[in-house]
């Protein structure tokens, strides 16, 4: 499997869906909380744009030596380092092209990426790096989600902000 058209027009939309709802945030609700123990949006939103550079850095070193990070800390301890949405966007955009970029390199070079903790990770092909920010993405945008409802967005806002799925429906 070598077309990458609708893959790559995928990870672009779920660019786009991640810059809506960056858009749509306030520093504030940075500091959202379950209350409970969970992380607040803000380390959501910074485990999201650290997660392109933290794997790069493991499957494509010299497509992560330059991508800003929004935490602090290692990957189970961190703090958002990173509190202007504009400059979240900016990690996001950047993060997202380097991921298109190795993929595409591993790709043309015909090798898979490294494993680097040896439990098979995109060793079928390169392209599944993309896939997986899909997902992880999807995954921490419900929680996102759930987070601006608990705190206290009407009914109305959520319904704008769940405007993103027209972007899935081009």
């Amino acid at each position: 499997m070598t077309d990458l058209s609708l893959l790559l027009e995928s990870f672009r939309r779920n660019g786009r869906v991640n810059q809506t709802l960056l858009d749509a945030l306030t520093p504030e609700d940075l500091d959202l909380s379950d209350g409970k123990g969970g992380w607040t949006l803000g380390k959501h939103l910074g485990h999201l744009a650290d997660f392109r550079p933290g794997w790069l850095s493991l499957i494509s070193p010299e497509h992560a030596a330059h991508l800003p990070r929004a935490t602090s800390g290692d990957w189970q301890h961190f703090d958002l380092a990173e509190r202007d949405p504009a400059k979240l966007a900016d990690a996001f955009r950047l993060g997202d092209e380097a991921a298109v970029r190795a993929v595409q390199s591993a790709l043309d070079e015909g090798r898979t990426f490294p494993d680097p903790y040896a439990e098979g990770t995109y060793q079928s092909s390169p392209a599944h790096f993309l896939q997986h920010i899909i997902v992880h993405d999807s995954h921490h945008r419900g929680q996102i989600m759930a987070l601006l409802r608990q705190g206290g967005r009407t009914p109305e806002q959520m319904n704008v902000l769940d405007g993103h799925w027209g972007i899935w429906r081009e």
